[in-house]
């Protein structure tokens, strides 16, 4: 059963001192917000129609789940699950906005009956990099230089979940990688810029205007040892925004996202060893209660400084494994004890 989000943000707050994550914990997964043309009741339900499908894809991470029979059909279903829903003017005087907020339960529900995973709302910080070429000129995008296109980068993320961060473009990034450098997707001098961020997942984009008055540009996405290239013509630079944001959300859900039905039975065994302060031992607990896909995570004993739960779970341990390491703290140990599914020492 997936659990309030409400629960995942609490136990988050409850450990934001104590804990160190490469993830962020994404708060509105289940609001969405479109442009509606008037306050009537058939334009409303138009608009939570297209809010619940904005939101069924930024929950997968997927824009395929859209594709699905099952999510098709209960899409009819948008106006009766929303929780509330508010109206706000846009920066035009005849622009106006929507902003729903659905059911978790139903979404969930929704998920595990259509078959599709959930992506869970700790997900991974991306980094992002982009450099536009005007009048001959590359320069680095910033709120300074490009407010506008911040803005899209940001509302396009935002849209599909994915935390997203800029560099500072400081005097320490300017002596790491030049906007030439950059232009040239140069994935050895992204890497060593990026490292002082603390992030795994680097996004380089480069992007210029064409006389026709479209964009072209590319987006090269830093994971790790991998690394995917995109090209794309776009009207916009927001549509150019939305690839990037496509590119990393696709990929991200590919490889966190997991099978809400999955688990069962009597529970993954997991041991922590290194837990000597009961501020720890208490933090483990609640951050594991949070993950939307643990239901429990039971202590059956204490020995010295290590620790023995058993997660009941709508996932089974490989995929709570690639969740549960996005949280620093827990370092995976290469030889679990006989029975012992999850073996890790906390990284005080």
């Amino acid at each position: 059963m997936i659990k309030l989000l409400v629960r995942s943000l609490a136990c988050a707050w409850l450990l934001a001192l104590s804990v160190s994550v490469r993830a962020d914990v994404v708060e509105d997964l289940y609001w969405a917000e479109v442009a509606v043309a008037d306050q009537s009741s058939t334009s409303l339900a138009s608009a939570a129609r297209d809010a619940l499908a904005d939101v069924m894809v930024k929950v997968s991470g997927s824009e395929a789940i859209l594709r699905n029979p099952v999510v098709k059909g209960a899409l009819g279903e948008a106006r009766s699950q929303v929780l509330q829903y508010a109206y706000r003017r846009g920066k035009e005087a005849d622009e106006l906005f929507a902003r729903f907020e659905f059911d978790d339960r139903f979404v969930g529900d929704l998920l595990v009956r259509a078959g599709e995973p959930l992506w869970t709302a700790n997900r991974p910080r991306v980094l992002v990099w982009l450099v536009v070429e005007e009048q001959g000129a590359r320069q680095f995008v910033d709120r300074d230089s490009s407010p506008e296109l911040v803005e899209q980068l940001l509302a396009e993320f935002g849209r599909r979940g994915v935390p997203v961060q800029l560099p500072l473009h400081d005097l320490a990034d300017a002596a790491a990688i030049t906007a030439e450098q950059a232009w040239g997707l140069n994935a050895s001098a992204l890497r060593s810029a990026s490292e002082r961020y603390g992030v795994q997942d680097v996004l380089a984009g480069r992007l210029a205007g064409l006389s026709s008055g479209s964009w072209s540009g590319d987006w090269s996405y830093l994971e790790g040892g991998e690394r995917i290239d995109r090209a794309f013509t776009t009207p916009t630079t927001q549509a150019f925004a939305r690839s990037g944001a496509s590119l990393v959300a696709e990929s991200m859900s590919a490889r966190y996202a997991v099978a809400s039905n999955a688990g069962g039975g009597t529970g993954v065994l997991m041991t922590v060893t290194g837990v000597e302060r009961y501020a720890d031992y208490a933090g483990i607990v609640a951050w594991l209660e949070g993950l939307e896909l643990v239901e429990h995570a039971n202590i059956e004993y204490i020995e010295g400084d290590r620790i023995q739960l058993r997660l009941h779970a709508a996932a089974d341990a490989s995929q709570l494994a690639r969740i549960i390491e996005l949280n620093r703290r827990f370092k995976p140990l290469p030889d679990p004890d006989s029975g012992i599914v999850l073996s890790y020492q906390w990284q005080s």
